[in-house]
């Protein structure tokens, strides 16, 4: 595979007032449309609020900072689901879900999503559709259309379709009241990695969280696993691969670090500094490993895989520990005594292997 596999980051694609969304495209990052993966994000201001939409694609959707409400209506719903959400919440979002954002508060709240585009009208890219705004689906209905679907006069079809002139993204006068989140419609929708029980948890280390069908049942429908991992100053994340033939979809959320990837003949794909805001794509099979610059690293992923299962090759879990001696000996050609002193390190270690001392 002879592709650019650099991370990067985001461009902004429109804004104003209320905030603005941005977007990874296939064209700056080429894994996007060669893995039909779409990437996103929206940064919402004081009383920013992300109109009514649907998508064309499956996502999981992570808020990266700050904290607001959003609106989410599954199939069929006679009821929208209101609930809160602040930072660390991970939103599954199947097909066709319409979802709106709001923020109140000062500090902008900003979520990224990222998701499947193989079903979507282009592959590396989401596209939404707009239920309200200049952009609205009812735009381009005549108002007779639109008046016989409503029950409404032809003065009042206009009214609603045509009043707000913004598209995507507006910004509420203060005091204009939104729905107050509810406790139990956030049951079973949200998932706050950063306060939910660790997966994965190494003393100096680090420590993940993985979504799945088991925490966030809706990640079924979506198709899609995703987990936060979270590593020391130095540390260093095994080597390893998706042995369920997914791509690996990495947004680095905190920090920095170094990354090498490693393709097909034992060849280096990758070897760069990646930073708190860049994006990059692991393909299948090709193995990855990171170690944390001295702030540590923190990275939120998406595996094309609704439980997705990895190999590692280093710690006791890997597959070294689990091969035969004689077959290491004779696969590396060394000694019994080179053999035996490759096999006795790393015993306790799993995953993620502290800086040296």
């Amino acid at each position: 595979m002879d592709i650019d596999l650099t991370p990067k980051s985001s461009k902004s694609v429109y804004g104003g007032d209320g905030g603005s969304y941005f977007s990874w495209s296939p064209s700056d990052l080429p894994m996007l449309k060669e893995g039909n993966i779409g990437a996103s994000k929206i940064a919402l201001k004081k009383n920013g609020l992300a109109l009514p939409s649907y998508s064309d694609s499956a996502k999981v959707a992570y808020v990266l900072q700050g904290s607001g409400t959003a609106g989410i209506i599954l199939y069929e719903a006679e009821k929208e689901k209101v609930i809160a959400v602040k930072e660390g919440d991970a939103i599954a979002l199947p097909f066709g879900v319409v979802t709106w954002w709001f923020n109140k508060d000062d500090t902008e709240l900003v979520v990224l999503f990222m998701g499947d585009t193989s079903k979507g009208h282009k592959a590396g890219e989401f596209t939404e559709f707009a239920l309200t705004g200049a952009n609205g689906i009812f735009t381009g209905f005549t108002t007779e259309f639109v008046g016989r679907a409503w029950d409404l006069e032809e003065d009042k079809v206009k009214e609603l379709v045509g009043s707000q002139k913004s598209t995507g993204i507006i910004q509420v006068k203060d005091g204009f009241k939104m729905p107050e989140p509810s406790e139990e419609d956030r049951k079973g929708m949200a998932l706050n990695c950063l306060e939910a029980p660790l997966d994965v948890d190494i003393k100096n280390g680090g420590r993940v969280v993985v979504l799945n069908t088991k925490n966030l049942p809706l990640v079924e429908q979506v198709g899609l696993g995703a987990d936060l991992v979270r590593i020391d100053a130095g540390s260093m994340c095994s080597p390893g691969f998706s042995c369920d033939s997914a791509y690996q979809v990495t947004y680095i959320v905190r920090g920095s670090g170094r990354a090498q990837i490693v393709g097909v003949d034992g060849k280096r794909k990758l070897e760069i500094r990646v930073q708190a805001g860049n994006l990059f794509i692991v393909p299948r099979f090709f193995v990855v490993s990171k170690i944390a610059d001295e702030e540590g690293m923190d990275w939120f992923s998406i595996i094309t895989a609704p439980n997705p299962i990895f190999c590692h090759l280093a710690g006791r879990t890997s597959v070294w520990k689990a091969l035969n001696s004689q077959v290491l000996q004779a696969s590396f050609n060394v000694s019994p005594e080179a053999e035996q002193h490759f096999r006795s390190k790393r015993t306790n270690a799993e995953i993620f292997f502290p800086a040296p001392n």
